[in-house]
């Protein structure tokens, strides 16, 4: 398989999409897992990782790791990168997802999210198991994803040598990097069942070109016939083109996190007829989680009978008449005397109009006995009704006011909010200059633009020296920062409210 890493583009193809071994290919999955754990903080390249009995065991390639030793999740991706070491992929794995299995099920899930259609992982290293498959196709997509994707860290690929904590190690690739001009990675697999396998990229000018081979006979051949798949592809491949990165796809966390969450959901069980329509052999049972809600928790209204409501009204008509006797038998108000013309203002006053008694109670019973009343259990509280307001009523004289005492110019303070809680900061390092701490906040800001966009950055002068600050951070993004930033070498630490 050929492509033209810029576009995705396929340039040549044979026998692409063949199920074969991959051998130590795997790794290169192995490794985009542990980036991506590493930069969304489910560890750090500085985390402590004991090595298991399990991968102390691994046969070789490997760097010779012993069971209960510790060492830097740093020095396992150098080895499992430049060496191939199958006792560092192993220890990855079980790192991150606490058991070889389990990460095996992760790998599955990332290769579905990236497009590797016909790939089934069993294991970290790639050594031969049994279902361990993979194709040319899917393993040069993967290849792209690792370049594109974390590009921080595709320079392991391309390392001659490296320290790998307990000794120096040999890149295994280092034959095709010294020969082909602009190669620079990728990965090399051999099994007996395999044979010789190899993805390289390389890059001239503007052009980069991907090639994967499987079942070499040799590694002398699979290089040579590697290099004529790239001369290929650099002649076919377009000098000037829009570069159109893969999408990278969606993290979902970690895959003890993820089983979890999808063993408290309910399953249930469908049959899939694409196999039977397509193939004629029986249908599998799939288990398909489903979080459909069964019933409701909205409580029932509470129940009213017109037996309630009947005497509630019956109660209410006799009140409402025995009010209306009293009001019309009551002695009538003198009128206040009238003040003189100039301090008195007529106010029109409405007269209430003649209402009947028994319009009055009917036009209640009819409101009390309507359905939307309910039974109350509350006493109802009397309220008086409001005295109209006699004609005669004397407006308050307004006294003329003092003219205002002149007063200074209002100031005007600000404060920083601290809405959202964006109060916190991160320090990137102290630097001799303030053009020095400028370049380093603007590098920073662009290597790292998810967690700092939208921050403020601020130079302060100290006594000994000027701090690159970012300022106008949460807590959590703040920290989220400093943990990515470190994991790339970068000297951080969160700040303060003040």
């Amino acid at each position: 398989m050929v492509m033209d890493a810029r576009t995705g583009e396929v340039l040549h193809s044979r026998n692409a999409d063949t199920r074969l071994h991959p051998a130590s290919l795997t790794k290169m999955m192995t490794l985009y897992i542990a980036f991506e754990a590493v930069q969304n903080g489910e560890l750090s390249m500085d985390t402590k990782v004991t090595i298991s009995q399990k991968a102390a065991s691994e046969p070789p390639s490997k760097l010779g790791l012993r069971a209960g030793q510790k060492i830097a999740l740093r020095y396992l991706v150098r080895a499992a990168a430049v060496k191939s070491a199958n006792d560092a992929a192993t220890a990855i794995g079980e790192a991150i997802s606490g058991s070889e299995a389990a990460f095996a099920r992760r790998m599955n899930r990332t290769a579905k999210a990236l497009g590797m259609t016909r790939t089934t992982f069993k294991n970290a290293h790639g050594l031969t198991e049994s279902g361990h498959l993979s194709t040319a196709r899917d393993m040069t997509i993967l290849g792209r994803h690792v370049l594109y994707d974390y590009p921080m860290y595709y320079n392991l690929f391309s390392r001659r040598s490296t320290d790998a904590g307990i000794r120096a190690v040999n890149n295994t690739n280092s034959r095709f990097l010294a020969n082909y001009k602009g190669a620079d990675g990728i990965k090399t697999g051999y099994t007996r069942a395999a044979g010789f396998n190899l993805v390289a990229s390389a890059e001239r000018g503007s052009e980069r070109i991907i090639a994967t081979v499987f079942g070499g006979r040799s590694t002398t051949s699979r290089n040579a016939q590697v290099a004529e798949l790239l001369d290929l592809g650099f002649s076919r491949a377009p000098s000037r083109v829009a570069l159109r990165k893969p999408s990278k796809p969606a993290y979902i966390g970690g895959s003890r996190i993820a089983e979890a969450e999808t063993d408290t959901l309910p399953a249930v069980t469908t049959t899939s007829q694409d196999a039977v329509a397509t193939t004629g052999t029986r249908a599998k049972t799939i288990r398909v989680a489903s979080a459909a809600v069964t019933r409701s928790l909205r409580p029932t209204s509470r129940p009213t009978t017109e037996q309630d409501v009947a005497p509630l009204v019956a109660e209410v008509k006799d009140d409402i008449e025995t009010l209306l006797a009293e009001v019309k038998t009551a002695p009538t108000a003198p009128k206040p005397e009238a003040r003189p013309a100039d301090l008195v203002a007529e106010a029109p006053v409405q007269e209430p109009a003649d209402v009947t008694v028994a319009e009055t109670v009917a036009a209640v019973v009819e409101a009390v006995a309507a359905p939307v009343v309910q039974a109350s259990a509350v006493a109802p509280v009397e309220s008086a009704k409001p005295m109209i307001r006699p004609k005669g009523v004397v407006l308050a004289a307004v006294a003329p006011q003092e003219p205002a005492t002149p007063s200074r110019k209002a100031e005007v303070v600000t404060r920083v909010s601290t809405s959202g809680g964006r109060h916190w900061g991160i320090n990137v390092g102290r630097y001799p200059s303030k053009f020095d701490a400028e370049k380093v906040l603007l590098k920073t800001a662009l290597a790292e633009m998810s967690t700092l966009d939208g921050s403020l950055r601020k130079v302060v002068n100290r006594k000994g020296g000027f701090d690159a600050n970012f300022l106008g951070l949460t807590r959590e993004t703040a920290d989220l920062a400093c943990r990515r930033l470190q994991a790339r070498q970068i000297t951080c630490f969160m700040i303060g409210p003040d």
